[in-house]
């Protein structure tokens, strides 16, 4: 009789405990989540703040390109020069040089297949973003509509994920990792001749240069292709000739 006393006694208590950790659980609140300006102001000042951004007018990047799955390595170089103009120039040995840009109103692009060609539609929108040279700090400005949509785990971090609806083209999905603040992960779909291209671009490997946090490692997976992007160096505040922006000549 003494033993069943005993586990009656223990189970009651069991049970007791139980109920209380779970009412314990249930009444701790939950953290807030931040609204979309704080977490844009947390980007901005992890990024180097205003200030520093606006010290700088020019920057060149180079490094190299690694396509995805096909062991395919070429050298990459960037320029972009503010207020709105950019370039990258990308030579793949045995395939030749890829480029693409905007001078501030045309976006353009040139490869070995098809030549020169200027962009239209969600491709040159998204490519005049690209060349904002503040665009970085200029999120609000670029994309005018932005919801919150919550908060998840990016390869084991907190991200707190933003939709991003620009003033032209397709929205954006923006990750911005919960303790740094800066941009970890982008996603969006690109709609041209040959369909809809979903876009995943993975942020890494900030460095600061000059005042400011840029990301040296960059990885683009496409419904057609993905590649690897790492910077060697970036330079600011170097002359660039505006005819570097121009839409090749059509040969």
């Amino acid at each position: 009789m003494r033993t069943k006393c005993m586990v009656k006694i223990v189970w009651c208590l069991l049970v007791i405990v139980a109920g209380a950790v779970s009412v314990w659980g249930q009444a701790q609140p939950q953290t807030p989540l931040p609204s979309v300006d704080e977490i844009i102001m947390k980007y901005e000042k992890a990024l180097g703040g205003k200030a520093a951004f606006e010290k700088l007018t020019s920057r060149v990047s180079k490094g190299s390109l690694v396509l995805g799955g096909m062991g395919i390595t070429g050298t990459t170089e960037i320029y972009q020069k503010s207020p709105n103009k950019m370039v990258s120039i990308t030579d793949i040995p045995s395939f030749g040089v890829v480029s693409s840009g905007v001078n501030g109103t045309v976006a353009w692009t040139d490869t070995p297949q098809n030549g020169t060609q200027e962009l239209t539609g969600d491709a040159a929108a998204a490519m005049k973003r690209g060349g904002d040279f503040y665009g970085q700090i200029r999120l609000k400005e670029n994309y005018p509509k932005m919801v919150l949509k919550g908060k998840e785990s990016f390869e084991g971090h907190d991200v707190y994920v933003v939709e991003a609806t620009p003033v032209d083209g397709t929205p954006e999905t923006l990750s911005f990792d919960a303790d740094s603040g800066l941009l970890v992960r982008s996603r969006t779909q690109l709609n041209g001749p040959q369909g809809t291209i979903d876009i995943d671009t993975k942020l890494s490997d900030y460095r600061e240069v000059d005042g400011i946090k840029q990301p040296f490692t960059i990885d683009q997976e496409r419904s057609d292709f993905s590649f690897t992007i790492k910077l060697d160096e970036v330079k600011h505040n170097i002359p660039i000739d505006d005819v570097k922006f121009e839409k090749p000549k059509s040969q």
